[in-house]
């Protein structure tokens, strides 16, 4: 759907209903949650790294952000702050994902304003799963 333009800046931003932000400079893994998000109904803009993700953030107001948390100039931890410190983001459910996955980085993630920690290797489905369990109930 929208993905981020490395020249043009910013996508033409969805509709906040059913979108999901994607975090992620792993293109591979980026491209596999955009494909699988979008499979199961979400609407998706992404961006491969944390400056042009609280960008997208603070422009589109997704319901849900899926961060990870090693990302070139803006990190997923410092990304998940400032949602959380925004009042138009400060709802959003966010779901961080890494391969750091010791108890004190999933306690850091935690501290720092993510609703769940997944380690990589992902399973997609996983993913959607907990999206959905955060987004329950939730008015959007």
């Amino acid at each position: 759907m929208g993905r981020v333009s490395e020249k043009k800046g910013l996508p033409p931003m969805p509709q906040r209903h059913n979108l999901i932000l994607i975090a992620e400079d792993d293109s591979d893994i980026r491209d596999l949650l955009t494909v699988t998000l979008e499979s199961a109904g979400f609407r998706t803009v992404a961006a491969k790294d944390g400056n042009t993700a609280a960008r997208i953030l603070k422009v589109a107001r997704p319901i849900g952000l899926v961060t990870d948390v090693r990302m070139p100039a803006l990190n997923g931890m410092e990304l998940t702050q400032i949602a959380r410190l925004d009042p138009a983001s400060r709802d959003t459910a966010i779901l961080m994902i890494s391969g750091n996955t010791h108890a004190h980085d999933i306690d850091a993630g935690l501290s720092a304003g993510a609703d769940r920690y997944l380690p990589k290797p992902l399973s997609p489905q996983r993913v959607v799963a907990e999206l959905r369990d955060l987004l329950e109930g939730k008015d959007l």
